[in-house]
Order: C-alpha cells, then sequence, then structure tokens
C-alpha cells in the first residue's frame, strides 16, 4: 500500500482495531536484557521503557503503574503525514482519555486506559464518519487493512 499524506483521507479511511489483551509500560535497566515479548521500547537515560503483555510483566515480576488497550489505526499513515496524531488526540481529550501513541512505519498504535477501549474506539469510529467530503466509503482505493494488531 502505499502511504497516505492527505488527513482527510487518512481521517475517512482509517479503522481503530482492538489488538486483544492488555499491554503495560515498564522501565528495566539499560544493563538487563529487554524483555523477549517487548512489543516496542525506547531507550532513554533512566532505563529501557518497554511496553508489553501484562500477563508477561506480571509473570516477571516487572513493575508497571499503566494498564492500556492496544488500539491499531488501520490505515497506512506516511510517517511525514501531519495532522492524524493531533485530530486522535484531540477527539480523545475531548472525552478526557489519556493516550500514548506509538508510531509504526506503516500504522499508528495507540495505548489508552484499557477500561476506556470501547468509548475509544467508538470515538475514532465518529471521527473517522465525521470526516466533511472525504472519499466514499470507508475502504480507501486498496481496500480496508484486515490485519489485526500487527
Amino acid at each position: 500500500m502505499t502511504p497516505e499524506r492527505d488527513l482527510a483521507i487518512l481521517l475517512a479511511t482509517m479503522t481503530p482495531v482492538r489488538v486483544p489483551g492488555e499491554f503495560v509500560f515498564a522501565t528495566v535497566p539499560l544493563d538487563a536484557p529487554t524483555p523477549s515479548d517487548a512489543l516496542a521500547t525506547v531507550v532513554e537515560p533512566v532505563g529501557r521503557s518497554v511496553v508489553l503483555p501484562r500477563t508477561s510483566a506480571d509473570r516477571d515480576g516487572i513493575r508497571y503503574d499503566f494498564v492500556g488497550a492496544w488500539i491499531t489505526l488501520q490505515v497506512t499513515s506516511a510517517l511525514d503525514a501531519v495532522g492524524l496524531t493531533a485530530a486522535v488526540s484531540a477527539r480523545l481529550a475531548e472525552l478526557g482519555v489519556s493516550c500514548n501513541v506509538i508510531a509504526g512505519h506503516h500504522h499508528d498504535h495507540l495505548l489508552v486506559p484499557a477500561d476506556r477501549a470501547d468509548d475509544v474506539v467508538a470515538a475514532l469510529v465518529a471521527l473517522s464518519a465525521d470526516v466533511p467530503d472525504g472519499p466514499e466509503g470507508s475502504a480507501g482505493p486498496e481496500g480496508p487493512d484486515t490485519r489485526a494488531g500487527w
């Protein structure tokens, strides 16, 4: 798929898909191995931030303070596209929902409070439907991306 840059098309064609399970942010020391089932990592001066399934963190005794739902925006956005994160964040801010965004090469991924996941999906579906003068339908020129999660 060709990455999309046009914000109206991105919003009109995105489909939020909840990845099954619950996910946590945690920090492991820089000199410790990265957990093998970490789904995202960021190296920071204070340690390595990791996102991993809650079941893995519990099993391995890794401390965390945020339990989130993982929602993938099924639209192939260009890395230099402008406004998608802002539009999604603004809609979720209206609901009082925090959102941690991870940009993948092909899709954006949101980690939101697990107990608000259904509200988030509904709000993003509504955001997509609210786009004025967007392309007809929501499948886009190449059809919907039906892969759930990653």
